[in-house]
Order: structure tokens, then sequence, then C-alpha cells
């Protein structure tokens, strides 16, 4: 329901499986949730998939209780947002609840759906990330590739309505992807806690590195 023929990670993903890996982790961080890839791999452990997302927003789905079905129930995670989300508040998400379930999981290789319209400036949906911040959430992305990835994480750019603020952001994730390093701000987002509780117990009965 987006605006691709392809969808470039899920044939990434399937390419991979295909090609013997048994464990890959799709991060999504577009501001629109991806129900095709939720789709696609619903009740696969093989693919973990984590997004990020407004909601209520555009296309509707990826709701907290969206966990998967079948053999794959638990490997899909989403964290709904609210609006006005800035680079405090998804750091904090990334880092407390992003990292902790990719590394659990310790997929052989990373892809990320990278998504520029939580920017600041970005007309759709009223999220508030700066270009730093989408840095940082590269950084976690990352974080999660140090196991069994040894590192091998792929990043497709995937949507984004303002040029300039998606240019700059490009250019800030490209120098993670270079191993520069970032600023560590981003953790006196107090106002999320009570979300991030929410996360940390919902998906914390399929993933104990959640719990506290």
């Amino acid at each position: 329901m987006g605006f691709c023929l392809f969808n470039n990670v899920a044939v990434g993903a399937a390419r991979a499986l295909a090609a013997g890996l048994t464990r890959v982790a799709v991060i999504d961080f577009d501001v629109h949730h991806g129900n095709g890839t939720q789709n696609m791999f619903y009740d696969d452990p093989r693919v973990l998939y984590v997004s990020s997302h407004a909601y209520p927003f555009y296309p509707g789905t990826g709701g907290l209780d969206e966990v998967g079905e079948g053999k794959g129930t638990g490997f899909t995670v989403n964290l709904p947002l609210p609006g006005a989300m800035g680079d405090a508040e998804y750091v904090r998400i990334y880092r407390e609840v992003v990292e902790p379930v990719v590394r659990a999981y310790d997929p052989g290789l990373v892809l990320v759906s990278v998504g520029f319209d939580p920017h600041r400036d970005d007309p759709l949906a009223g999220m508030a990330v700066t270009e730093g911040g989408f840095a940082q959430i590269a950084a976690s992305c990352l974080a999660g590739a140090a196991g069994a990835a040894k590192g091998r994480a792929v990043f497709v750019l995937e949507g984004g309505y303002d040029l300039d603020g998606m240019a700059a952001s490009a250019g800030q994730v490209v120098k993670v992807l270079l191993g520069e390093t970032v600023e560590t701000g981003g953790d006196s987002a107090s106002r999320i806690d009570s979300l991030i509780g929410v996360f940390r117990k919902h998906h914390g009965q399929y993933w104990p590195s959640l719990a506290r």
C-alpha cells in the first residue's frame, strides 16, 4: 500500500534466506508502517520485523497487538508512536527497545528500511526528528548487526517528502555507515517513560531482554 512496485527490503530478505542465512532482521523507521513487509514474513521466525511508525496513520496497520502468527509469533515487533516525536524520543526507543530485541535475535544480516519522513520539516506526519537524530537511529541499527552479522547491514532508502531534509539526513546516515561517531544525546525524553514501559511489557513476553 505504499508507492513501490517492488519491496526491495523484502526481496533482499528472501534472497538472503535462499542463500542460506537462518536469521535476518528488518528494521523499519519510515513514518508509515510497512504492512507489506510485515505480511510477507508474518509467520516466519527466520525474519524479525521491527517497525517504529506514526499511529494511527496511513496505512492504518502496525498496532501493538500485531506480533506475528504461528511459528512467527513474537517476531513482529511494532512500536506505534504518537505525533511530534523527536530525536530524544526516537533515540530512547531505539536504544532501550529496538537494540535489545535485535541483539537477542542475533541476525546474520540486518536490513534497514530508511524512511526520512519522520523529519521535522517533512509535510506528512508531524514528527520532529533531525539529521542528527537519524544518525543516532542508524547507529542503533548497526549495533544490532554487531553479533552474528559481523557488521553486515544494508540501508535502503524509503520515504521522505522534504528534499532538503532527506538529503541532509542521508548524508548524516552515510557518515555513520562510514564509521564516524555521532552525538550520544537524546536520553532526556522522560515524557515517553510510560510508552517505553508499555513496549517493554508487551514485547517482553517474547523478548526477555526487555525485562528489567
